[in-house]
């Protein structure tokens, strides 16, 4: 009988650190209601000291989850560890997560503490933890480099002290998997207490091996791996939850493990988190790229019209991924309507279906066929919809190759209305001008990109914008129009409606830099 592994999610923490992938509490809150829908163990949702705002977060997260247990990243120091615990005190299963660096190096250069020094402090920390609840996670940041000794005396302490789970980061991404399996297999031997406790599996992915470290540590006796969707983190990321879980899946025979993922989910995730950070997988990506089960070659082809196991070792629907189907048309009713959205699989309230129908209907009028995947982007850009306070109504592009473009933007902001003219390099240069004038504001355009979500010359575009203000802070947005200079538009209003909605609430704080 195959053990079970427990995914633990840190995309919402780790994954958020990524540049360009920080998200806003209502996007956080769609994330982490989909990750619970895909039956994750454990979610990390923030770092609870580093902002208020992903003290909100955290504590929000924490008291919408039903099922999942939630966890806050927090310092071997007791302000992070009481921040920590109001945060996630709400949850049906809270958990404080500590840690504290056992590396030579760090030890020296980072905190700058002598060994027993810092293990009396992870011993203090975790005992103090375990005052405010029984599920206390203890990680040794740079474990994989660290003394194997004293990093066995610090795992002995701990525990002795009430930790439950004890992780072991690949902080830099430096082990390969031979020795990852050997350094689990022989912390193991060093510390015997860590038979009575759940042993994790930290991995980034610096050299390209997060997925095969966190495997062979499994196959060394872990009992939990931390992943994020997508493989999101900071550098080169952090590895990759859906390869982790259908590498278990589809060698369990191997492995003898298996998780309790809801595969048929892994899609969804992957698609939503695209959506909401605007950062694309690469084609080529395993599991979730859109040539994860493409075939182009003749033989291939072949093989697969005859027995698909020829070239796939899994299926499409496995992973959730179905064919695009013609589904809905423009006599189609909001009932129909919602009924789609219901098995496409989101959830949305009366007004954000009012809102998305409207969409449909203008988008129905445009496009001869409407698709899941048309539904699907409109949908997911509405579920994470920050408040509008500012619209767009309208606007005029005169461009060419003879003449300089100009743009003139219309948009409403509390019932009054505001109009700029502005030049540019292109139309769409031109418009991001006359949106930064109206909203008196210099912003630095980081990226700008667009594709189509369906095939044809109808097809809607899906555009992706990031800004940059004076003060650093950065802030996605994302727009969708069958054309294409319009969808870069409600875009960069979106983006700026993401900006004023963090200042407003206090959420663009500078966070505490933490890594494991």
């Amino acid at each position: 009988m195959a053990r079970s592994v427990r995914i633990f999610d840190t995309t919402l923490r780790d994954g958020e650190q990524s540049p360009g992938c920080s998200m806003n509490l209502k996007e956080k809150i769609k994330m982490a209601k989909q990750l619970e829908r895909m039956r994750v163990d454990i979610i990390e949702a923030g770092f609870a000291i580093s902002s208020q705002g992903d003290f909100i977060s955290v504590k929000t997260i924490a008291e919408t989850l039903k099922e999942c247990t939630v966890a806050s990243l927090a310092r071997a120091d007791e302000n992070d560890i009481d921040r920590a615990w109001e945060a996630v005190k709400g949850a049906v299963d809270p958990r404080i997560h500590l840690f504290i660096a056992t590396s030579s190096l760090h030890m020296e250069h980072k905190l700058r503490m002598k060994p027993d020094d810092v293990y009396e402090r992870a011993v203090a920390m975790t005992a103090k933890a375990v005052k405010y609840c029984a599920n206390v996670e203890f990680s040794a940041e740079d474990s994989t480099r660290s003394d194997m000794p004293f990093l066995a005396r610090v795992l002995e302490g701990v525990i002795a002290a009430g930790a439950t789970t004890i992780n072991l980061p690949d902080t830099v991404g430096y082990t390969t998997p031979d020795e990852h399996y050997e350094f689990f297999m022989k912390i193991r031997e060093l510390a015997p207490s860590l038979e009575k406790v759940t042993l994790s599996s930290h991995c980034h992915n610096d050299l390209g091996l997060a997925v095969a470290n966190s495997l062979a540590a499994v196959r060394a006796g872990a009992g939990q791996v931390e992943c994020t969707v997508n493989g999101i983190g900071e550098r080169a990321g952090n590895a990759a939850m859906e390869e982790i879980v259908m590498a278990l899946h589809t060698r369990k025979p191997f492995y003898g493990a298996e998780t309790r993922i809801a595969a048929n989910e892994i899609v969804r995730s992957s698609g939503l988190l695209t959506r909401i950070t605007g950062v694309k997988v690469q084609p080529n990506k395993a599991i979730v790229g859109e040539n994860a089960f493409a075939h182009e070659a003749g033989i291939h082809q072949h093989g697969v019209m005859q027995d698909r196991r020829t070239y796939e070792i899994m299926t499409p629907e496995s992973i959730g991924l179905s064919k695009n189907n013609l589904v809905l048309g423009k006599h189609s009713g909001k009932h129909a309507f919602r009924d789609r959205v219901k098995t496409l699989g989101y959830e949305l309230n009366d007004a954000e279906i009012e809102i998305a129908f409207g969409k449909f209907k203008a988008l129905a009028d445009k496009k001869k066929t409407v698709y899941d995947r048309d539904i699907e982007a409109i949908v997911a850009k509405e579920a994470v919809q920050v408040p509008r306070t500012y619209k767009l109504e309208s606007f005029v592009i005169n461009s060419g190759n003879t003449i300089t473009s100009t743009a003139v933007i219309r948009m409403t902001r509390d019932g009054k209305t505001f109009e700029k003219v502005s030049r540019g390099e292109g139309p769409v240069d031109a418009a991001f001008k006359a949106i930064e004038k109206i909203v008196g504001r210099e912003l630095a355009l980081e990226d700008y990109r667009i594709e189509s979500v369906t095939e044809g010359e109808d097809a809607l575009g899906d555009a992706r914008v990031r800004i940059k203000t004076a003060e650093g802070s950065e802030f996605s947005g994302r727009g969708l129009s069958t054309d294409v200079i319009e969808a870069g538009i409600h875009a960069y209003v979106n983006a700026v409606n993401k900006m004023l909605y963090a200042e407003r609430e206090g959420l663009d704080s500078k966070k505490i830099s933490a890594t494991l």
